[in-house]
């Protein structure tokens, strides 16, 4: 694909804090390609638009940029139709790798899918609270759709879209940095995790029920929705762990 994406990306392109700017930018863009904000091909947005969205100067963002080309993560290409694009590409399902990414995190496994469990049944409660512009539904209503017509190698990354969409409904930076911050723990976890067709067809209908409940203000459905495919999600994880 060739194309500037939606950037909405307020739980990934919130401004950077601390004294390590180049550093800081550098995480914030990988988070935005790992998490699926951004896919293989798809352009970046615009140098001057993305420095004053992180709230650092056009400097440190180039250098970010150049660093992560090195690193083979994104590629500058010049012309008219010209612009940063992605290059990395999310590495395919890996038990190994599973094993290994479960033995990093130790004790901590549990502790993230709990965080996860709260952070994103409460978002989705909170998003089905809110009055939603039309563009705000039809951006999320967008997400659903790309999701449902995932192909299996985009599925994770569309999937992890799909989450980040509803934590920016809630009009809370803070909790969109929160889930986009429990993504990232279990990121390489869920990666790793084989698409397994009959696992998608569940998670379809229940990513449904969850748009759906948003989109009509059903807040207690939203929440149970959420929270049955969460613990659907962290069941499967295990059975692979097992």
């Amino acid at each position: 694909m060739d194309a500037e994406v939606d950037w909405q990306g307020g739980a990934i392109f919130r401004p950077v804090r601390t004294g390590n700017a180049f550093e800081e930018t550098v995480q914030r863009i990988l988070e935005a390609v790992k998490l699926g904000v951004f896919g293989y091909g798809d352009r970046l947005p615009p140098e001057r638009a993305l420095a004053a969205r992180l709230g650092v100067s056009r400097e440190t963002l180039r250098e970010a940029l150049h660093s992560l080309q090195a690193a083979d993560c994104v590629e500058s290409r010049r012309g008219r139709y010209g612009g940063t694009f992605v290059t990395y590409r999310l590495p395919a399902p890996d038990l190994g790798e599973l094993a290994r990414a479960v033995r990093d995190m130790g004790t901590e496994l549990e502790d993230a899918l709990t965080y996860r469990l709260v952070l994103e049944t409460g978002a989705a409660e909170q998003a089905a609270r809110r009055e939603l512009t039309a563009e705000q539904r039809e951006r999320f209503t967008r997400h659903l759709t790309d999701l449902e017509q995932a192909p299996p190698e985009e599925y994770r990354r569309l999937d992890s879209r799909f989450h980040l969409a509803i934590a920016e409904l809630t009009g809370s930076p803070s909790l969109a940095a929160g889930v986009a911050e429990s993504r990232m723990r279990l990121n390489d976890l869920l990666n790793a995790i084989p698409v397994l067709s009959r696992n998608i067809e569940h998670s379809a209908a229940q990513h449904r029920a969850m748009a759906e409940a948003i989109l009509t203000g059903d807040i207690p459905t939203a929440r149970r929705a959420t929270e049955e495919h969460l613990e659907a999600t962290a069941a499967l994880l295990r059975g692979f762990l097992g």
